[in-house]
């Protein structure tokens, strides 16, 4: 049960985390420092901010739950992302830097023209703005929950919390808040699984135990793609997927840029990678020991019909020790906080330098950076609320869009460093023939099933990879197609 200790850690943790934002509030002079740091921040805090604002509450709740149904063979990802820190650290990071780019999509106009980077920047904060109203939801239904008040309740803690520290404290608060909610989120973790141990024999014994239900399966090595569980889709499709955040997501880009260097900037990169291995290892883990404590040593029964979403928050509202269920909700609100935050700055960002021209060289635009942060937060908060009205059916829509817009995004970027002369109406017709693309192959969530079959179903770490390739072969047969015109650039 949730107890007065427990509510006094939360809000203690809470108070601390909105005082970080009027703290750092002092060194911003300029929107230089509220949106780079300055362009100095230590490249340990960015790279665990990186992978703070990449997990999110996802990460917390959805890697137990997945574990607990079937195993961790999602770690395949890691591969995948091996290689794409690698291309990263290659092909993007020396490109930003050496540019001193305020906007990750600032290059598209310098390579091709004003379209094609208001194109790329639509596509971002579409995409951004769903997934930030799905990770505000998910973590709010559970939190709705534990504390037994409303989920709109909930939703709008967690907002005007994050909105807050990030409205005065910019990137400086981010980086800052989420190097504090990444260590409260990882000790969450730790501390319930050293319970679990504990009450069921041990690491050892634990450990055997959920081999033995097959809970510690991580490698399957055939080749349907219609299965997102096996290596040809966790291991090399999603290469494309994660190249495409970690290389064209204004969020990776705003961090890298807040280093002093191209060789820090892939420090932090490489940093949040390990890391991120980490937490994916600890929080399937906790799945894997939640299936030994629940079902193969049965130390306590679950509620009748309660689902696998539900197991890890059962557990932490009826079994973990008072204060530390304090301690776990706030794990879950730092989880939430540090995914909107990171949002709304790059979202601002992209609001004053790519669609309202803004010069940051020319003028002060702190004020302007700031009230586009309140403008986000708020969007993402009735984002959030949408998703609460329409539940697992909007959520599987906004799953669909949202990978409408990551695979164009990285075509284009591609084309920019690897084909700068290619013209610029083929760039932004390949990016709609790369949407277009993903169609055969997905099942269009607007349209009931009997108006539209896919010709094949691929799982989902193929979607950015499909209209990718769309977007190049697209904007290479437009290039040569159309006749040649002299590019004007605004």
């Amino acid at each position: 049960m949730f107890t007065a200790l427990d509510t006094f850690t939360l809000v203690a943790y809470l108070v601390v985390i909105s005082g970080l934002g009027i703290f750092f509030s002092r060194q911003n002079k300029g929107f230089h420092d509220f949106m780079f740091g300055g362009g100095r921040m230590p490249w340990w805090a960015i790279g665990i901010s990186l992978i703070a604002t990449s997990v999110s509450a996802t990460t917390f709740l959805g890697n137990p739950a997945d574990t607990y149904g079937t195993n961790m063979t999602l770690l395949m990802c890691n591969f995948g992302g091996l290689v794409a820190i690698v291309l990263v650290g290659w092909w993007f990071i020396p490109r930003f830097q050496r540019l001193g780019v305020t906007s990750a999509y600032e290059v598209l106009e310098q390579r091709f023209s004003r379209p094609v980077r208001l194109l790329a920047a639509v596509f971002y904060s579409a995409h951004l703005i769903l997934r930030t109203g799905m990770l505000l939801y998910g973590p709010s239904l559970v939190l709705s929950q534990l504390l037994n008040v409303s989920i709109y309740l909930a939703i709008c803690v967690t907002s005007v919390l994050a909105i807050v520290y990030t409205y005065f404290g910019g990137l400086r608060a981010v980086v800052w808040t989420d190097v504090m909610q990444f260590f409260v989120l990882f000790g969450g973790g730790l501390l319930t699984l050293w319970t679990v141990a504990s009450a069921v024999g041990g690491w050892g014994e634990m450990g055997r135990l959920a081999a033995e239900a097959g809970k510690t399966t991580w490698f399957d090595g055939s080749l349907d793609p219609s299965n997102a569980r096996t290596f040809l889709s966790a291991g090399v499709a999603y290469i494309a997927f994660d190249l495409a955040i970690r290389g064209c997501d204004q969020q990776f880009v705003q961090r890298y840029m807040a280093c002093k260097d191209i060789r820090e900037a892939n420090y932090s990169s490489v940093l949040s990678l390990f890391l991120g291995l980490l937490v994916g290892l600890l929080f399937y883990w906790v799945g894997a020991g939640l299936f030994v404590y629940f079902q193969s040593v049965q130390v306590q029964a679950l509620p009748e019909g309660l689902g696998r979403n539900d197991v890890f928050p059962f557990f932490l509202l009826n079994i973990m020790p008072s204060g530390i269920t304090g301690l776990m909700v706030a794990a879950i609100f730092a989880a939430a906080m540090s995914s909107l935050d990171s949002a709304i700055t790059a979202l601002s960002n992209t609001t004053v330098t790519d669609f309202l021209r803004a010069d940051p060289a020319r003028g002060d635009h702190l004020q302007q950076a700031r009230i586009w942060v309140l403008v986000w937060g708020v969007l993402g908060t009735l984002a959030a609320f949408v998703c609460v009205l329409g539940e697992a059916s909007l959520l599987t829509k906004a799953l669909f869009f949202t990978s409408l817009f990551t695979g164009p995004l990285l075509g284009i970027f591609l084309l920019a460093f690897f084909a700068p002369k290619a013209r610029p109406r083929a760039v932004f017709g390949g990016a709609i023939i790369g949407m277009l693309c993903l169609l055969p192959f997905s099942k269009i969530p607007v349209l009931p099933d009997h108006l539209w079959e896919p010709i094949y179903t691929f799982s989902w770490p193929w979607n950015p990879l499909i209209s990718m390739t769309g977007t190049l072969v697209g904007a290479a047969l437009l290039h040569f197609l159309w006749p040649r015109t002299k590019a004007v650039h605004a």
